[in-house]
């Protein structure tokens, strides 16, 4: 394992990149309606991004089950949990979720983030999920601290949503971030406090809660790529980018912009 600490001038730039993240999932927010394909949203993710002077990090992905990564975002419908390719045939309806996680490479460095969206009104029992998966992802940040371990991360996460009755997805984790998508370590959403590696300030991670309605087995679709429910319930994704600091993470990503869209309907 190779855990690379970022200099403040490198944690900067990938600000920058996170920060046109959350301006990406913000622009999105705006087209996600019943109606609209998720062929669309990848289409206006990839303008957007490249506008900005940035190009699409999931594009081109590579796959150890398959050929590269299609599109610009992933796309993931309400029990696909993840990795969700975009397609003219799927169409938002009332009453679905979609999981959006996009990523960027901007001047050397990756941002990655997530959010799961409401299409029009949704049930009370999948509200929940999200809310309790969103706040999860919370909880985790709070003991991403300088001294703690990534098990009191991964604790916090399963801690809450088990309690909840939900299932936290064991075969995905959260990851080290910089100048490559995935650097050391691996963040789980499962374990113990005081177990895994000591976290020191200037390391970045995306912490990612992978949350399920029903039991947490998955499998992988045909398409090699999109990772579903066996059960076939709803799942919810939350995601930041974050730098170990003394006493506090340091949040490099950002949900602000959907949330004025939104209406700061979870009031953290």
């Amino acid at each position: 394992m190779k855990i690379f600490l970022k200099t403040e001038e490198e944690i900067e730039l990938m600000r920058q990149a996170n920060q046109l993240v959350g301006k990406t999932l913000g622009e999105l927010a705006k087209h996600i309606r019943p109606g609209v394909t998720t062929l669309q949203l990848d289409k206006l993710a990839d303008e957007f991004i490249r506008d900005h002077g940035a190009v699409p990090t999931f594009m081109g992905f590579p796959n150890p089950y398959g050929g590269p990564f299609p599109s610009s975002i992933c796309t993931s419908v309400n029990d696909c949990v993840v990795h969700g390719v975009p397609s003219k045939d799927t169409v938002l309806k009332e009453g679905d979720i979609i999981s959006i996680d996009c990523g960027t490479l901007l001047n050397g460095f990756n941002g990655d983030s997530a959010y799961t969206f409401r299409v029009g009104e949704i049930s009370e029992e999948t509200d929940k999920l999200l809310r309790t998966t969103r706040k999860a992802l919370y909880m985790g940040i709070e003991k991403a601290v300088a001294g703690a371990h990534l098990g009191d991360i991964s604790y916090a996460v399963q801690s809450l949503c088990e309690a909840q009755g939900y299932g936290v997805v064991r075969e995905l984790t959260g990851h080290g971030i910089g100048k490559e998508m995935h650097e050391d370590p691996q963040v789980p959403n499962y374990g113990k406090r005081g177990n895994g590696v000591m976290l020191k300030a200037s390391m970045c991670i995306a912490i990612e809660p992978m949350i399920t309605m029903g039991k947490r087995d998955i499998y992988l679709k045909p398409d090699r790529w999109s990772v579903c429910t066996r059960d076939g319930m709803p799942s919810a994704h939350f995601e930041h980018t974050i730098a170990i600091r003394r006493g506090k993470a340091e949040i490099l990503s950002s949900f602000d912009e959907i949330d004025k869209l939104e209406g700061n309907i979870y009031k953290e």
